[in-house]
């Protein structure tokens, strides 16, 4: 503080330091922070910070204000969290697209397990009748339908989660600041699978092991 610095611009322009601030991002976190020379002069404007939820009654004010100092041109404002969230426009329409991308998907694997449950207790009909004519409980046989569907989850996310692990990172690459992809979030996945395909499974595993094993073994 109170040294010069020299601006070799169109002119030549001598500033004095009248004070120094803690690094802080003005740019999007894709960028790292870089040097940044704020000037002080009448010609660029302020930058107001205001305490107050009454913004439009302060706009109205300012622009009264504004008219007073008989300035021919108008009050040109924008405020600064809509300017920071203009950096970020490109990741919330991906995580849009994304969103509803995984939720399609979601769905239709969805219909594709209540089918193939459907499908599976059909064909195990007469064997469902004779595991329950031999003791088994309704628990069992859910047991017995659920886990050739856990199986290939468990295959799915063997095969998917290195996948989504070097996706994230690459995409995270893009960031001078990032986080790093957690082990848990991946945990928190698979687990959700296993519960969305029980969950679909279920209706038909429940059904089947209630069905009277005498009319499961009639069955032609």
């Amino acid at each position: 503080v109170g040294h010069n610095i020299t601006r070799h611009n169109s002119f030549k322009k001598v500033y004095k330091v009248i004070g120094v601030v803690k690094d802080f991002h003005f740019k999007s976190l894709h960028e790292s922070i870089s040097p940044l020379l704020m000037v002080y002069e009448n010609n660029w404007g302020l930058i107001v910070r205001v305490k107050t939820r009454d913004v439009s009654g302060l706009l109205t004010s300012m622009k009264s204000r504004w008219k007073s100092l008989g300035v021919d041109e108008p009050l040109e404002y924008a405020f600064m969290d809509e300017l920071f969230a203009k950096t970020y426009v490109a990741e919330q329409k991906t995580g849009t697209i994304l969103s509803l991308f995984a939720g399609l998907t979601i769905f239709i694997a969805c219909l594709g397990l209540f089918g193939l449950a459907t499908f599976t207790a059909e064909q195990r009909t007469k064997e469902i009748g004779v595991r329950k004519v031999l003791g088994a409980n309704v628990g069992q046989i859910i047991g017995l339908l659920s886990k050739d569907f856990l199986k290939l989850i468990v295959i799915a996310c063997v095969l998917a989660f290195p996948i989504g692990y070097w996706g994230m990172t690459q995409w995270l690459q893009d960031f001078a600041y990032r986080i790093e992809v957690e082990w848990w979030v991946f945990l928190a996945a698979g687990v959700s699978a296993i519960l969305i395909a029980l969950f679909t499974v279920s209706f038909q595993a429940v059904k089947a092991a209630l069905m009277n094993p005498v009319k499961s073994l009639k069955m032609e």
